[in-house]
């Protein structure tokens, strides 16, 4: 019989907001054991974020050089080019690779334990892997969450979700995505620019559904450009495999068969709190999530979840800044999770950012605020970069001009969240925004711009 293994802090997932909590505790001489039954780094590193936006950059190299393959403003012309997706794969394993192999070293390096196996709970205290039994004073749960699925679509053969996506071992010549949210668009871009027919069903009247329309309009206008179709207000019903169909309902209730090679569906995700015996400890539950306070503890004392099993928004950043707090206060540090705001972005084409409150939300709870965009078309590196679609948008209050919010669609957005969260964070107002001196040419001068033309005074439009 195994002797127990004793430890102060038993961690049971090794994705972005288990390491990092592993991390600090091991920085901060916390003994602590992480068990994590797959790759280290979790979804984000091995099979969501990372792999996603390296297949990303795979089809923009592809489509830039067919668009200068037949007709170019720049002056280059290439040959038409070729692709050898198992080549393309290889490249971005091997930045996956290069990744957990880094949280590996990471890992040890501050003393923490890990554990290669699926954790089974026994009590708050108590954690059995392989027949190893654990004993730990605190137990942190950061297990993720999985792909929702479809009953009439089970996955499998010509059925996919993101995972099978982001590692083809060739390409289809039709794919149809099913959810014309984040997830769904970023691969069914992505594919469309590696050469494949795209068809996009979504049940709601417009795509990526939970931001607002007009920042979704260049996102809609590039989708259409690429020659992806859009089955808007269609549910689905099923898959004819003898057919090869997916078989969708109109709005007008009629039947449809949509010839395609593969489906991907990819209609969100869902807290993973099953397979490891989470219901033993009979926590409180938020709707499928387990509920956590400003400190994310859950209602079992020194019992604590972090990240994607404590529901939206399920952002990596989000897991990474909780799993950091988790090991500051178990070291005695006085901390809270209450962040100004968390900037969730979606790598489509162009990008879009949203951090803090929208136009829609400041209306709904009544404040009187200004809400101003200045357009990427009136900015010299957009120019450039040949990516004129889009704008900045700041929400500040009327009365003080406290900013509440930033939103933003174009090329390369993605790298302005951190100063829209860093704004809100500090509580920049919008003179604080308008009288920072920001570098010539770049596109962060439309954030100055859009602070300025809130105030009146809009220098370049």
């Amino acid at each position: 019989m195994q002797q127990t293994l004793n430890t102060t802090l038993l961690i049971i997932g090794g994705g972005p907001g288990g390491y990092v909590a592993a991390i600090r505790a091991g920085q901060l001489g916390i003994p602590t054991v992480l068990v994590e039954g797959q790759a280290l780094g979790g979804t984000c590193l091995n099979i969501g974020c990372i792999p996603s936006k390296a297949l990303i950059h795979v089809a923009e190299q592809f489509h830039q050089t067919q668009l200068h393959s037949q007709q170019s403003n720049l002056g280059i012309k290439v040959s038409p080019p070729s692709l050898d997706i198992s080549q393309s794969v290889a490249w971005k394993d091997g930045i996956v690779d290069r990744l957990t192999s880094g949280v590996a070293a990471l890992l040890k390096k501050h003393g923490v334990k890990v554990i290669h196996g699926w954790a089974q709970i026994l009590d708050g205290k108590h954690v059995e892997v392989d027949g190893q039994r654990i004993q730990c004073e605190h137990l942190l749960l950061a297990t993720g969450s999985s792909s929702v699925e479809l009953p009439m679509l089970p996955l499998g053969g010509p059925i996919i979700s993101s995972t099978e996506a982001l590692a083809p071992k060739a390409l289809p010549k039709h794919l149809t995505v099913v959810g014309g949210g984040y997830i769904g668009l970023e691969l069914g871009i992505a594919y469309r620019k590696l050469g494949i027919e795209v068809s996009v069903v979504e049940a709601r009247e417009r795509i990526l559904p939970t931001y607002d329309s007009e920042l979704t309009a260049p996102v809609a206008e590039s989708i259409k450009k690429l020659g992806i179709k859009l089955y808007l207000k269609h549910s689905v019903e099923g898959f004819d495999a003898d057919k090869q169909a997916l078989q969708v309902r109109d709005p007008q209730g009629e039947l449809l068969q949509l010839s395609t090679d593969q489906v991907l569906v990819a209609v969100g995700r869902k807290p993973r709190t099953q397979g490891f015996n989470l219901e033993s400890l009979a926590l409180k539950m938020n709707g499928s999530a387990v509920a956590i306070d400003e400190q994310c503890k859950t209602s079992m004392l020194n019992v604590w979840a972090i990240g994607d099993i404590s529901g939206e928004p399920m952002l990596a950043h989000r897991a990474m800044a909780q799993g950091e707090m988790v090991a500051e206060i178990i070291a005695g540090k006085s901390r809270r999770f209450e962040p100004a705001a968390i900037a969730a972005v979606c790598f489509t084409d162009p990008e879009l950012v949203v951090v803090g409150k929208t136009p829609e939300q400041v209306e709904q709870e009544g404040l009187d605020c200004i809400v101003t965009q200045f357009p990427f078309a009136a900015n010299g590196r957009a120019m450039t970069l040949e990516s004129k679609n889009g704008f900045v948008r700041v929400v500040a209050r009327r009365d003080n001009h406290l900013i509440l919010g930033w939103q933003a669609v174009g090329v390369g957005v993605s790298e302005l969240s951190t100063a829209f969260a860093q704004s809100l964070e500090m509580g920049a107002c919008l003179e604080d925004v308008a009288g920072t001196i920001h570098a010539h040419p770049t596109l962060g001068e439309a954030v100055q711009e859009a602070a300025l033309r809130a105030l009146g005074h809009a220098l370049h439009l």
